[in-house]
């Protein structure tokens, strides 16, 4: 009996009879599907809206808790780091201004976030020496290399971790700047909707950093920050700079550049960011077409490994089981 019925599941024509049931089914239920769909979206958009403020509320105060607790960490200063550096001079050493300006891409502007960078480059090529060392030597990695072999292993630990900061924050800086690059777009057209209802440029930049939060909170900072220097510093023009400085991006130095020649020359803010805006999303515009002329040739290589092989068995597997049961 379960010979007969194994036999009966396992027939051909009966898996064939089920997967096109199947497919008939599916094809049914996608075209006749959405006709018998409830109109909810009014009732969708309403929940949207109730909720939105509730998102908007708590992802402010979560922002401002990280801030807060950013700004106390930046606030501290490690006593025995700032020692190691003052001691052996790391400063003179390590430090340039293409250093800073990394750091300050990568969100690092306190002295106690140079402190431990330097730190970290001066210990662990040490540290990386010691374990290479020791994995090679001591536990016996690479018996069957030459002595010279392994001793360029061992060194090559060491220049890892000489540069294991520095693409550290190289990686941290390239993220940044990738979050604000994607959200400058559209923080410009809404600093320029402020400006052109009236409101000063330090004002526009303080809603939008409220505004873009949820968005992008590297860029909220940056225009937090950008404030605050604007209403303190002696020449805003040096805000401006710092601006760009910190971003290191290109589009947001032509904007800065902008703006310092509109106040310097007194030409009008609102025509300066209507032009620079509508070239952001030009320039978004055109990276999503490249983008999208990238993706066929990325495709050709999946396709010949995964679609083409299924697609030559669908279409020679029937001829090929008539042909087997032809010959039997």
């Amino acid at each position: 009996m379960s010979e007969e019925l194994a036999a009966r599941l396992t027939d051909p024509s009966l898996v064939l009879a089920l997967l096109v049931a199947i497919s008939v089914f599916a094809t049914l239920y996608t075209l006749v599907g959405p006709y018998f769909a409830r109109g909810d979206l009014d009732k969708r958009m309403k929940a949207v809206s109730t909720e939105r403020e509730q998102i908007r509320a708590r992802e402010r105060a979560r922002a401002n808790a990280e801030a807060s607790s950013r700004g106390s960490l930046r606030g501290q200063n490690n006593a025995s780091v700032r020692t190691i550096v003052e001691k052996f001079n790391l400063r003179k050493a390590l430090v340039d201004d293409n250093t800073m300006n990394k750091l300050r891409a990568a969100g690092f502007r306190s002295q106690n976030a140079l402190n431990i960078f330097l730190v970290a480059r001066f210990l662990l090529p040490f540290l990386f020496l010691a374990l290479t060392a020791l994995f090679i030597f001591g536990l016996g990695y690479m018996e069957s290399k030459t002595f010279m072999v392994r001793m360029l292993v061992v060194l090559g630990g060491a220049y890892l971790g000489f540069y294991l900061p520095n693409l550290y924050v190289s990686n941290t800086a390239t993220k940044r700047q990738l979050s604000i690059k994607r959200a400058w777009p559209d923080g410009l057209d809404l600093i320029l909707i402020c400006v052109e209802s009236g409101i000063s440029i330090e004002a526009a930049m303080r809603r939008v950093s409220e505004e873009m939060v949820e968005q992008s909170p590297e860029l909220a900072e940056e225009m937090v920050l950008t404030t605050a220097e604007l209403s303190f510093l002696q020449e805003r023009r040096q805000a401006y700079e710092n601006l760009a400085n910190r971003t290191q991006l290109d589009m947001v130095k032509s904007v800065t550049q902008a703006l310092i020649q509109a106040e310097r020359y007194g030409t009008p803010i609102a025509q300066a960011l209507r032009v620079l805006a509508q070239e952001s999303r030009d320039d978004r515009m055109a990276e999503a077409e490249k983008k999208a002329a990238a993706l066929p040739p990325k495709l050709t290589v999946p396709m010949i490994l995964f679609f083409l092989p299924v697609l030559m068995a669908v279409i020679l597997g029937p001829a090929g089981i008539q042909i087997a049961e032809t010959f039997k």
